[in-house]
């Protein structure tokens, strides 16, 4: 599968659905970002399961800010609706496998116990 080009419109229905979403936030003038282009899409074609989505910060300054983007590229990983992992930097591919692996052997109910233990008021 190809990645997919989000935008403000089409961001929160691609990452918050079922399965894994990986997202990386990149522009055109940047080095690193068309340094690991090439990799994410190797990446998205061995891995036909998962949503590969790409934001250019440039056009998308609305969905890059309110995400946070301060450096580029940019890599986050949704599972489930579930922000996993959000890091700057171009990764190599050995690197970009293994989060992928680690995103789908992760045990997701446990993941949202975490959560919903974290957002509980501590007992006094």
């Amino acid at each position: 599968m190809a990645t997919t080009d989000l935008t403000l419109a089409t961001f929160n229905d691609t990452v918050e659905r079922d399965g894994i979403a990986i997202v990386d936030f990149w522009a055109a003038w940047c080095g690193p970002c068309r340094s690991f282009a090439p990799t994410y899409e190797r990446a998205s074609e061995q891995h036909p399961d998962i949503v590969f989505g790409k934001v250019d910060t440039e056009a998308e300054q609305e969905l890059a800010a309110g995400f946070r983007i301060t450096s580029i590229p940019t890599l986050a990983i949704f599972r489930d609706g579930i922000l996993l992992y959000a890091q700057p930097g171009a990764l190599p591919a050995g690197q970009l496998e293994q989060l992928i692996q680690g995103a789908k052997e992760l045990d997701m109910d446990e993941v949202r116990k975490q959560i919903d233990e974290s957002e509980q008021p501590e007992k006094q």
